[in-house]
């Protein structure tokens, strides 16, 4: 007897958790790119109603697995998330490859590129347009931070050891607030760059959150870097994420 209403317990207790899951939909997408059209990998939450959205923007790998498990990841939280195909249908497997394809990417066709999925998540029904933001890690990080450059709409962006515009001019088109997570160790976006961007955000009056953590390099956040990866700061990372755009989002 004790044992069954030991497992009873245990049902009332997981059932309302299991009760609040969002399931998420998925598919993927195609939208106007100027004269060209691109795609992108869309996740939903299969709930009635508007919701705030994100353009969810990929490593130098490509839209690989991991950042479509992200997207799902922010329509579990309750956002429409889209992950633009940056690289036309190509990802990359090695350093070198990734490489290739980043120097390849059109700076200027990529900022088109999430403006078009910045509009195509606006056009939606389900999406409420006043309330989107953008995410990125690595190559993605700092597209994060030039669509907040070129789009005065976006309304919340994160940027993960990703790339930071130094011109003045670029920093003062800046409107949504930005939130960044960074690695103390990372060779590529040192922490003195980092501390001279949150000071020529302030100066100029922007509102930045920034943490950089200590222990940790360059991709820390994604455990497919293994000898990189840092558990315990990507998940502070992920919580600081969405708390952040709970905030500035719902």
């Amino acid at each position: 007897m004790r044992r069954i209403l030991q497992l009873l317990c245990l049902c009332l207790v997981l059932f309302p958790v299991l009760g609040l899951a969002v399931s998420v939909k998925t598919e993927t997408v195609a939208f106007k790119s100027g004269d060209e059209t691109a795609t992108g990998y869309l996740a939903v939450p299969d709930s009635p109603g508007r919701h705030p959205a994100l353009v969810v923007i990929q490593e130098w790998w490509g839209l690989n697995d991991w950042v479509k498990e992200q997207a799902r990841k922010f329509a579990e939280e309750g956002y429409v998330a889209l992950a633009p195909d940056l690289y036309r249908g190509q990802v990359a497997t090695d350093p070198a490859m990734a490489h290739e394809l980043s120097r390849g990417m059109p700076q200027d066709r990529a900022v088109r590129d999430l403006k078009a999925a910045f509009d195509f998540l606006s056009a939606r029904s389900d999406v409420n347009k006043d309330k989107i933001g953008s995410v990125g890690w690595c190559m993605g990080g700092g597209l994060s931070l030039q669509l907040a450059v070129h789009e005065p709409r976006l309304a919340a962006c994160v940027v993960n050891y990703g790339a930071m515009p130094t011109d003045p001019a670029d920093i003062g088109k800046i409107q949504a607030p930005v939130l960044g997570n960074f690695g103390a160790e990372d060779r590529g976006i040192p922490p003195t760059s980092v501390k001279a961007f949150g000071e020529a955000m302030d100066a100029a009056a922007k509102s930045i959150e920034v943490k950089i953590y200590e222990g940790a390099g360059h991709a820390f956040e994604n455990p497919n870097n293994k000898s990189g990866y840092r558990a315990e700061a990507a998940a502070d990372a992920w919580k600081r994420m969405v708390e952040f755009f709970n905030a500035k989002l719902k």
